[in-house]
């Protein structure tokens, strides 16, 4: 039995035309390589003619469309051509290998398969990301608060959005997970400016030096559009008391000025003797 099978073993290897796999393994793998040159060739050009044709365009139009607008129209048809690279690339491999991709495509059963595994949420993050070009919602270069993330928008695609938050993390967010956002580089921004003190601080005092700090300073700041508003004395939701000051400024200024007005508040606050309560400060977080 033994040397039955044996013998059945080496009649079946030597009746494989090994010289004939070999062949056609070979051709494979050329015509694998060729099909892979010749994507990568086509991506290069097309990425060369992307550049040219909105450099043209970036010119052309200069007066009528944002910078930013442009950007973003940028980044999205390098992502969609990327996207058509990838797929044409697939597609000639496994054509190239012999499988019936028409007959896979057009099969229901295939299709829900496909469904199944995950191309719902694709199609979700690809109707995301259109409405939020087709609205205008953001941009590339806008200051934005989606999910929780705050930071600078580097880049909108057709199935993610990327922010470098304000650490100088980049951040990749799913279209479809998108369900709120907060631009930031819209309309003019408000620099919020508190300072907790004591119940039995001198609020007229205080007033008074914050007053004058603002009549010294704000013609400083060409950044700043309207005159500061003083809130004066708020409560917060913890039962502290801080003061408080709003400044009207540019879009993206706000958080400098922000800065740069609370040292000249506490400095002076604190040459007139103004006691003020430990960790005083209070920053708008998303500045």
């Amino acid at each position: 039995m033994k040397n039955f099978f044996k013998s059945n073993v080496n009649h079946l290897i030597k009746s494989i035309d090994w010289q004939n796999i070999f062949s056609q393994i070979v051709q494979k793998i050329f015509i694998i390589v060729i099909l892979t040159i010749g994507i990568l060739i086509i991506k290069k050009i097309g990425k060369i003619i992307i550049d040219h044709a909105y450099k043209k365009y970036e010119k052309k139009h200069a007066n009528d469309v944002t910078d930013k607008r442009i950007k973003t129209f940028y980044t999205l048809s390098l992502n969609i051509f990327q996207y058509c690279m990838w797929f044409l690339w697939i597609y000639s491999i496994l054509t190239a290998l012999g499988f019936p991709i028409g007959t896979l495509v057009a099969s229901a059963g295939i299709f829900s398969l496909v469904i199944g595994l995950g191309a719902q949420g694709l199609v979700n993050d690809i109707l995301g990301g259109f409405f939020i070009i087709l609205e205008h919602q953001i941009a590339v270069g806008d200051f934005v608060l989606i999910n929780g993330i705050s930071g600078t928008i580097s880049y909108i695609g057709i199935r993610t959005t990327q922010i470098i938050g304000i650490d100088g993390s980049q951040n990749y967010i799913p279209n479809r997970l998108i369900l709120t956002i907060s631009n930031m580089s819209r309309n003019n921004m408000v620099a919020i400016i508190q300072i907790r003190v004591f119940p039995e601080s001198p609020i007229e005092k205080i007033n008074s030096i914050i007053k004058n700090v603002n009549d010294e300073n704000i013609s400083n700041y060409k950044d700043i559009i309207a005159p500061p508003n003083i809130i004066g004395l708020i409560s917060l939701q913890d039962g502290s008391l801080v003061y408080q000051v709003n400044i009207t400024t540019k879009n993206g200024a706000q958080g400098n000025v922000q800065h740069k007005f609370l040292a000249l508040y506490l400095d002076a606050l604190q040459k007139n003797n103004i006691s003020l309560p430990n960790s005083p400060i209070i920053l708008n977080q998303n500045n």
